[in-house]
């Protein structure tokens, strides 16, 4: 119902950026304003679309890894500077772009000494990584390294489960949401005899989509 009040409050107005900006490759800043709205109208828009941008929108996430040479996930494995569990931790933190729908592989096949990032991720076309840089692994010795991947489009958090794996197979963390936070503010004031309200509502996001778009996306 609240979702269905929005609708109607909103038909005939225009979020307006007034500040966009990207302070890394992770994280995009961008501020918006909604007037004029009737007093009491922008606080139940600003609580319905936070909900709906810190809850609603779908990311993309690597959502497990499997290797061979991991025994368990708090293994290490020599050759390697990080333990197993600092390699999987690093792949949750790899932000991801997609149209994905359902579930997709992808791989890392590299040979050391190297360090290893997101940008040797083979993924499937409709997948990009928005920063190429993120450290995964640094292998410090000539040995090869192949990870499985599956990726997944969903939305909110996933907890894993479990530790144990009989193939090599362990679950990671997801964290779906694009938007980081979002927050909402009202400045009211009197136009003519009529008490009047304008919404500020402000968004930040992983840089897997723009706030702008996770906006439209959101309304």
């Amino acid at each position: 119902m609240v979702r269905e009040k929005v609708i109607v409050s909103t038909r005939t107005l225009q979020w307006k950026c007034v500040e966009s900006r990207g302070d890394s490759n992770s994280l995009y800043y961008g501020r918006f304003i909604l007037s004029p709205l009737m007093k009491g109208q922008a606080d139940t828009i600003g609580i319905a679309v936070r909900r709906a941008l810190l809850g609603e929108i779908e990311g993309t996430c690597i959502t497990r890894a499997k290797s061979e040479k991991i025994p368990h996930e708090y293994s290490t494995i020599i050759g390697i500077q990080e333990s197993v569990h600092e390699i999987l931790m690093n792949l949750k933190e790899i932000v991801l772009r997609s149209n994905l729908y359902g579930i997709s592989g992808a791989s890392i096949c590299v040979k050391g000494p190297r360090y290893v990032t997101a940008q040797d991720i083979i993924l499937p076309p409709s997948v990009q990584i928005v920063d190429n840089t993120q450290h995964i692994a640094n292998l410090t010795e000539p040995i090869n390294l192949y990870i499985e991947l599956q990726i997944e489009r969903d939305r909110g958090y996933r907890i894993k489960t479990t530790n144990n794996s009989q193939d090599g197979s362990y679950p990671i963390d997801a964290v779906f949401m694009p938007v980081r936070n979002a927050n909402h503010s009202i400045h009211s004031y009197v136009n003519g005899n009529e008490k009047q309200e304008i919404l500020f509502l402000e968004i930040w996001t992983n840089g897997s989509l723009t706030p702008k778009e996770a906006l439209h996306e959101a309304s």
